[in-house]
Order: structure tokens, then sequence, then C-alpha cells
């Protein structure tokens, strides 16, 4: 563990994985610095194939799990409840609602805003909002990437390759041949989308 973590009453980092295979084995848990972890966080370590990685500048809030063999990045928000199956990434910058959940070898995408209440079986693409059960990309997470301090030449890009993938009536890949981009982060939602 990092510098300035601030754990609160209840919470449990590096217990043992909640999965069946995994023994009493040596692993662990690597947690950057000046994260906050609320009460009744739990956070287990990983099981003998993997580790379980947190980077800085985190809150996870009440009651949210991290499982095994998750990796988060940093800055990001983890409402309460929030439940993160085994092997889940999470990029930086990404913001949950509250009672959100997501399955197993899900990725997460930066900028990404899961909202309150999604159950997340797919992958999210970064910068982009899910919602509902089961969870659908609906749209740019606009608010996210001005808070981050995005340009907004580069929010602009964001949403002129979402809507060309995204609202095109042709097939997603034939939608995708067509996109190109010459911003960082536009481009890096193509990439993720491509993948």
């Amino acid at each position: 563990m990092g510098a300035r973590n601030r754990v609160h009453a209840f919470a449990v980092l590096g217990d043992l994985p909640q999965d069946k295979r995994a023994g009493d084995e040596p692993t662990r848990v690597e947690i950057g610095d000046d994260n906050v972890f609320r009460e009744h966080v739990t956070v287990h370590r990983g099981t003998r194939r993997s580790f379980t990685k947190i980077g800085s500048n985190n809150l996870f809030m009440v009651g949210s799990h991290v499982a095994h063999d998750c990796v988060v990045g940093s800055h990001c928000t983890i409402a309460n409840g929030v439940q993160l199956a085994g092997h889940v990434v999470v990029e930086d910058y990404v913001t949950f609602g509250g009672l959100a959940g997501v399955a197993q070898f899900v990725r997460i995408g930066e900028s990404a805003f899961v909202a309150a209440g999604a159950m997340v079986e797919r992958d999210v693409p970064p910068f982009c909002i899910a919602a509902g059960d089961r969870a659908r990309v609906r749209a740019v997470n606009r608010v996210g990437l001005e808070r981050r301090g995005v340009p907004s030449a580069s929010i602009a890009e964001i949403d002129r390759v979402f809507r060309a993938v995204f609202l095109s009536r042709a097939p997603r890949a034939e939608a995708l041949a067509k996109v190109a981009t010459s911003d960082p982060f536009a481009a890096r939602l193509l990439d993720a989308l491509r993948k």
C-alpha cells in the first residue's frame, strides 16, 4: 500500500478471494497513493494466477467490492454498493453510480460513466455512458470529459466518432471501417471499439 491512503471502519483490504479454486496461497493486492476506502469496502487479493491492483486517487464509497484479480486505474469514483466481479479492468477516470454491478472479465474504458443500478456484462468503451439492466452504451460522457479537462475540440471529435459508429444504420464493423480521426482522445475510442 502506498502513501496517504485512508481506510475507514470495517473496510477489509487483502482478504482471501471468493473463488472456489483459490487456496491460501501467498497472493497480493497492490494499492497506490491517496485512495479513500469508506466503511464496509472489500478488496480481495488475487488468485495464484494474478493479483489485484488499485491505482491512486480513487474513492471507494460505502459497501463497494473489488473482487480478486481486478485492476482499477486512478482517479476513479466507485459509488455505494458497486460490485466488481473477478478479473474486471477499470481504466482511469471512471465513475460508477450506486449499486452498479460488473460481470467478470469486463473492461470499463477510461472516463466512462456507469449509471446507478446498471448491470454490465459487456465492455464499456472509453468516454461513454452505459446504463440499464443489461447495460447498453447510451451517449458520450461529456460532463466527465469536461470535468477531467479534456479540450472541447476533442470532446466534439469523440462525439462525431460516437455518432458515426453508434447511430449508423450500417453494421458496426462497416461503420468503424469508414471512420478516421487524428484526435488522440477520439483515436482511443476508435481503437477500443475496433478491439
